[in-house]
């Protein structure tokens, strides 16, 4: 099981340069595990598409039934107090964007101080650092 961040879930949903890498790597991990505030970023993400003109409303309703239907098979960490401790240690220690740091602190929260064999994917680079300086085993995958 890889903790995904909505950054490698994105490209599940909506076709991206790095689609088919994320969709091959999927395959290997039926059971993601991701922040339950994910789905909020990934709506969001739709959603600011379809405001600058990339989506029509065929397209959302597609991307939405997508993400209902790949929530189906991940495991969501929705302890929320301790995620948020995690994720204010972590401000303290990288520059990294609010959301950002929730994500990596719900990593954190739910593998403490065993992370070495931990996987965590992401496509954003700030945020791929601070998780390789926690300890983290970082998968990037890559656009072809």
């Amino acid at each position: 099981m890889k903790f995904w961040d909505s950054s490698a879930l994105v490209p599940l949903i909506l076709e991206e340069p790095h689609s088919k890498a994320c969709r091959q790597l999927v395959r290997t991990d039926p059971t993601q595990l991701v922040f339950c505030f994910t789905r909020t970023e990934i709506l969001s993400a739709i959603w600011r598409k379809r405001r600058e003109g990339l989506l029509d409303a065929t397209d959302v309703q597609a991307a939405e039934d997508r993400l209902d239907k790949l929530a189906e098979h991940w495991t969501e960490v929705d302890s929320v107090t301790p995620v948020r401790d995690a994720a204010e240690k972590l401000l303290r220690a990288h520059p990294l964007r609010a959301a950002d740091s929730l994500q990596l602190g719900a990593c954190v929260a739910i593998f403490g101080t065993h992370r070495r064999d931990r996987e965590f994917v992401v496509l954003d680079d700030l945020l791929a650092e601070a998780a390789r300086q926690e300890g983290f085993k970082v998968v990037v995958p890559r656009a072809r």
